[in-house]
């Protein structure tokens, strides 16, 4: 199988060359015996699945809040839509799907209540005591905050997929990591490397996820209009298409149709420019892979087009009138959530309010609210409900 060929791999998923092996992952923080029936990669997937972060994926939401209807994405099912699109690109690739799998799945993890809103505000409140990025934060959640096993705290989850996870992180930041775990995951980000191509893939898989299932909420809301999206180019093309081939196609189905398609088609082009770029390339393992520039992308034509339609979400969506005064209410929540915290740990849970680094606990505790958990928690610190 060639890179960029869009041939099936055969099940047992053929590995390229530059792909992560699990037989020779970097390995765990805490050492292991092997699984007799599972390779490391499956072993994380499966121990992301069964955490309790994960578990409260379903009630934390994108960009509409859990109150606002049963059928909007949640962090859960973006998740899961994520690790599918994934995989249907890793596998022709030649890329290892369990990992990509593993690192979709916990990708968010680490994500506050309210979505963005509340990472905002969080973030604001924790000025003066380090921040708060999300996805360090689901780093945190897999290395230190679940606690399931009896030898250490957390998931004790492989090198890879914990670099996959960390998709951004400041300077600052990395310079503590690397302090505490020397040639860790901190380390790319003060060398200037590039993760896995599975964790590349899962960065690309997370923008195409979000953008056309945001097309699909924006539309089911009421906030985007068939007239508004005349000006994507991205979408519109591909809803001709579907139209000359089903001219009665109308309503919703013609919405998912398009989508569907404009899915597809991102999917070919990730899979036919991605090889293309490591045929170029010449990497001959994953290491090598990780000091190229970056080689999971889009076709140039592709990339503009979806730039394109991101801009249009942002204009028309995620700065609606209504999403932003919604917004405004959820980072309200947070910050008086955290203030009442901060001034009273013992309404926190035990494990939380005992903890010395109180800012940190109390990010830590919010961090891990559902969104209707967080508003019944304001409603009985405060007497007052924001949110419905």
């Amino acid at each position: 199988m060639t890179p960029g060929s869009r041939g099936i791999a055969d099940g047992g998923g053929l590995l390229a060359p530059y792909a992560c092996d699990p037989a020779r992952s970097h390995g765990r923080r805490h050492a292991e015996p092997a699984a007799p029936t599972r390779t490391d990669f499956q072993r994380d997937r499966d121990r992301i699945v069964h955490s309790t972060a994960f578990r409260r994926l379903v009630y934390k939401t994108q960009v509409f809040l859990n109150h606002e209807g049963d059928l909007f994405r949640t962090r859960l099912t973006h998740s899961l839509e994520v690790a599918q699109l994934g995989r249907s690109i890793a596998r022709p690739l030649g890329l290892n799907e369990d990992l990509v799998e593993a690192i979709a799945l916990a990708h968010d993890l680490g994500h506050t209540p309210f979505g963005h809103a509340g990472q905002d505000a969080l973030n604001d409140c924790m000025a003066d005591s380090g921040g708060f990025e999300h996805n360090l934060q689901s780093l945190r959640v897999v290395d230190e905050l679940e606690e399931r096993y009896p030898a250490f705290d957390g998931l004790n989850l492989t090198f890879e997929t914990r670099e996959g996870i960390l998709k951004h992180c400041s300077r600052a930041n990395a310079e503590r990591l690397e302090a505490a775990e020397p040639g860790g995951v901190g380390r790319r980000f003060l060398e200037r490397t590039q993760p896995s191509l599975e964790a590349q893939l899962c960065n690309l898989a997370d923008e195409i996820a979000y953008n056309a299932h945001d097309i699909d909420d924006g539309v089911r809301s009421g906030l985007l209009t068939p007239e508004q999206l005349e000006a994507v180019p991205l979408f519109t093309s591909y809803r001709d298409q579907a139209l000359a081939e089903y001219p009665a196609l109308a309503g919703r189905r013609l919405l998912y149709e398009a989508i569907r398609r404009m899915l597809s088609a991102q999917v070919y082009d990730v899979i036919d420019a991605t090889g293309a770029a490591l045929q170029a390339a010449g990497v001959r393992d994953a290491d090598a892979a990780r000091r190229a520039p970056p080689l999971v992308r889009f076709s140039d034509g592709m990339r503009a087009a979806s730039a394109t339609l991101k801009q249009f979400l942002l204009r028309n969506l995620y700065r609606h009138a209504q999403v932003v005064e919604t917004t405004q209410q959820a980072k309200q929540v947070v910050r008086e959530l955290y203030a009442a915290y901060v001034a009273d740990p013992a309404q926190m849970q035990a494990g939380f309010a005992t903890r010395a680094d109180r800012e940190r606990a109390v990010s830590d505790y919010i961090a891990g609210m559902t969104d209707r958990f967080a508003v019944r928690e304001h409603e009985r610190l405060t007497g007052r409900r924001l949110l419905p």
